[in-house]
């Protein structure tokens, strides 16, 4: 015969209604709304996010305690974010969600709470955190305290940086200070059609200046993904777009004192690429595809690219050489001639600090023309913006190990991660070239004066083109002043790169001891 139930059973069973109703959420009607924009529940992206079964949930039952405007008799459970920690990959990672059916997502005082504690305990547990980003903004009803609560997890953002990763994924709208804590952020994911950001939105927007414009026109996927540049990734829906945060997150360490997890590879280390010679032209006005010759060098074929869509004349990717993770930065002379200017300066400088906060090693491939002449970039700011790119890389102390494929002019070479500015080894393909500007270039410059005066002009250039190009131009010019450590054969790319990244696996460089330094803005 069975007890009767005692009061604590009671309260038990009161405590399973409780989380199931916390669970349900805030009805049928609020998750139909969420579904009808093409959108999944808090809940239903936290699952793809992390491993099955992992998530625990830490302050459920949180509440507001504002009154005023009405919410005094609206205090529903979680207050419109959910946070907690998983495993993705079966590495723990913290996250926080915003769930729209609740006050839209806003944020109030309860609800900065939540995230300033899971943020806290992200950073002391050395864990990655990932934000899960759809919400109107700051709780209007709740004042100056919903901003002070941004402040709070701005600040918070800032203390992680380059201590644990910081993805953001934008799952709807995201506007004005809002926006600043996924731009604090290592990463940016994006949906289209469903996610937006921007500081004043299309209203705000016409009543100023008088454009007219959609939301996703002023700060849409795409927009950011191809012309701003705040965002790193764009995808048609977020299950394909939370897969790749898993992906990414496999990628990457837990914190700035470990590695990222190596990976056995059935791709011998020591593979030939023989294709590597038919990708690659040997003249250099001639382009090709760097994507192929990346695929050709890293581990079977993967790599797993950063803001594919802006700044195309730069490739910033992560692969694997050798089972171990790279960051790969790479001219793509299929897009400009693979010339350096204001945005690639910006997103390679960005993608190396990211690299070396992490302990990525960084593989630099080499064809650049030189940086993008114009009056618009040099108005613009060319040279504080391609000495960000400079600094990235004189300031890393990660393994550097750079690869001349064939041109490499002026003051592009140099920033590229030359070995004048720190590379720990260099290699270059006997079709290199390294010289302050192109053969034609210099001889018009040099001889200015004979090829003026000669009675065929043509012939005389063409000549001196021929004598400045086999006396500073030739593929050995550089290995012979230990500019390059080996000119070597392309089939040899891989087994070369993955030697030098293992010999420098256990690299150690210290900085000098000071506060911080001032990079160029």
């Amino acid at each position: 015969m069975s007890a009767p139930p005692t009061e604590l059973h009671h309260r038990i069973a009161e405590l399973a209604a409780l989380k199931q109703s916390v669970l349900d959420g805030p009805g049928e009607r609020a998750t139909a709304a969420q579904r009808a924009k093409g959108k999944l529940t808090v809940r239903e992206r936290i699952d793809l996010l992390l491993d099955e079964g992992s998530f625990t949930e830490v302050e459920a039952f949180r509440r507001h305690r504002s009154t005023g405007f009405g919410l005094e008799t609206k205090r529903p459970y979680t207050d419109g974010v959910v946070t907690g920690w998983g495993t993705v990959h079966g590495r723990t990672v913290f996250v926080y969600a915003h769930d729209f059916r609740i006050f839209g997502g806003a944020l109030g005082e309860a609800h900065a709470a939540k995230i300033h504690k899971i943020m806290d305990m992200a950073l002391a547990a050395g864990a990655p955190l990932v934000s899960l980003n759809d919400g109107a903004g700051a709780r209007i009803q709740e004042g100056v305290g919903a901003l002070a609560g941004y402040g709070g997890i701005f600040q918070r953002n800032t203390r992680a940086s380059g201590v644990i990763p910081q993805i953001s994924v934008m799952l709807g709208p995201c506007a004005g200070g809002a926006a600043y804590s996924p731009a604090l952020t290592d990463f940016v994911f994006m949906v289209r059609e469903t996610s937006q950001m921007f500081i004043t939105g299309p209203d705000v927007v016409k009543a100023v200046t008088g454009e007219e414009i959609t939301q996703n026109g002023l700060g849409g996927a795409d927009v950011h993904s191809s012309t701003s540049g705040v965002a790193h990734f764009a995808h048609a829906d977020e299950q394909s777009c939370l897969e790749d945060v898993r992906y990414l997150l496999s990628l990457l360490p837990q914190n700035n004192r470990e590695h990222p997890a190596s990976v056995p590879s059935d791709d011998p280390p020591d593979r030939r690429c023989e294709k590597l010679a038919d990708l690659v032209p040997l003249d250099g006005g001639t382009p090709y595809d760097m994507r192929r010759v990346i695929e050709e060098i890293v581990d079977d074929g993967d790599c797993f690219e950063v803001h594919e869509r802006w700044a195309g004349n730069l490739i910033c990717a992560l692969a694997r050489l050798g089972g171990q993770v790279v960051g790969i930065v790479a001219n793509q002379p299929q897009s400009m001639a693979g010339v350096l200017d204001i945005d690639t300066s910006e997103k390679g400088a960005r993608f190396v600090q990211m690299c070396d906060a992490f302990n990525i090693p960084l593989v630099t491939l080499l064809d650049v023309p030189g940086f993008l002449p114009g009056v618009d970039q040099e108005h613009n700011g060319i040279i504080r913006r391609g000495a960000k790119l400079l600094y990235a890389y004189c300031n890393a102390t990660v393994p550097r190990v750079s690869l001349i494929l064939r041109k490499a002019y002026g003051g592009a070479y140099i920033v590229m991660d030359s070995r004048s500015i720190g590379a720990d080894l260099t290699f270059a393909w006997p079709s290199n070239e390294i010289a302050v500007m192109g053969a034609e270039g210099a001889a018009n410059v040099i001889f200015r004066r004979q090829i003026a005066e000669a009675d065929d002009p043509d012939a005389v250039r063409a000549e001196m083109v021929k004598a400045y190009r086999d006396e500073l131009m030739h593929p050995y010019y550089a290995a012979e002043r230990g500019l390059v450590d080996d000119v070597i054969e392309p089939a040899a790319t891989r087994e070369v790169l993955i030697r030098a990244l293992t010999m420098l696996a256990d690299k150690h460089a210290e900085l000098p001891s000071r506060k911080h330094g001032n990079p160029p803005q």
